[in-house]
């Protein structure tokens, strides 16, 4: 599974934290989050495919 962060478009909610902390954080100085896990197990997917379907700014893609 290939994630994508839009920077551009992330507001800093921390959604994607809350559900998914073992592949999302968030940066210290200004809140957009990154993604600590480029590779993530299969059994991530599900709260992969939740954090991204209730980040508020649309930010995460998937492919």
């Amino acid at each position: 599974m290939k994630i994508v962060i839009d920077e551009e478009k992330c507001c800093g909610a921390g959604q994607c934290v809350m559900i998914a902390p073992e592949v999302f954080d968030q940066r210290d100085e200004d809140g957009i989050a990154i993604l600590l896990d480029t590779d993530p197990p299969e059994e991530r997917y599900a709260e992969i495919r939740e954090a991204t379907s209730v980040c508020p700014a649309a930010a995460i893609h998937l492919g």
